[in-house]
């Protein structure tokens, strides 16, 4: 067999922690403030100031700046599978490099190719939601462009609060789309340590959960976030 016993499981852990962190991260935020929740209040607040403004020059240009980070993100993935293929065809050095290694369990260059494919694909995972992610950035240009007629034309309040929030949750799946793939370089910067031990993939793989779920929900950028609007950590206030 390709996979030993350890290798499928720690395999089938890394997915079920990754799958099932962002699963759980998307449910979770409907009922618990998080940093996805407070910056979708925010973003909505934003919108529904650049309503009723004439100018929208910052903030297409803060738009940009994003759009730019996110670009970096896309670029560099692309790098990185060039690496990753690279390697691919010179799977036998690296058998040799992590043969000679301490600790490290006897592999073979099928077994290697396997584990350098799945990155690749993790990779080229990351790159569609980056680039997802910056054309839905630039559809958040077009409406703020499109938002000054709701000046020039003097529209109803009820038309430019539908409007904000409509244009806020473009944003807000932009930035979603932005966080996936940051998150799916995390969890490949966990699934590395699977070339020295599949159980270090498990502790890996773990590791990055508790730090995704700290930050996402226990850190202190998150509590000056929420205080923006007299929130605490915690469950949201349905009332």
């Amino acid at each position: 067999m390709l996979l030993s016993l350890l290798d499928f499981i720690a395999l089938v852990f890394f997915f079920f922690c990754w799958i099932g962190y962002s699963l759980f991260a998307h449910k979770r935020a409907k009922t618990t403030h998080s940093l996805s929740s407070i910056l979708c209040t925010l973003r909505i607040d934003w919108m529904q100031t650049v309503m009723h403004k004439d100018n929208q020059i910052a903030d297409a240009s803060l738009i940009g700046n994003v759009e730019r980070t996110v670009t970096f993100f896309a670029s560099s993935t692309v790098l990185v599978l060039a690496g990753v293929i690279t390697v691919l065809a010179n799977s036998e050095e690296v058998v040799q490099v992590l043969n000679e290694l301490p600790l490290t369990p006897a592999t073979s260059a099928i077994m290697v190719q396997f584990q350098l494919a799945v990155l690749a694909l993790i990779f080229i995972y990351a790159f569609f939601k980056f680039t997802w992610s910056i054309r839905q950035f630039g559809f958040v240009s077009v409406l703020l462009g499109a938002s000054v007629k709701y000046q020039q034309q003097n529209r109803g309040e009820e038309e430019r609060v539908r409007f904000a929030h409509h244009a806020a949750k473009v944003l807000d799946q932009s930035g979603h789309e932005y966080n996936k793939g940051l998150r799916t370089y995390y969890f490949a910067l966990a699934y590395l340590t699977w070339f020295l031990h599949p159980a270090l993939l498990i502790v890996a793989s773990s590791l990055v959960v508790f730090i995704l779920y700290r930050r996402e929900y226990n850190s202190r950028v998150l509590r000056e976030l929420l205080a923006t609007h007299g929130f605490t950590p915690g469950k949201k206030n349905r009332s």
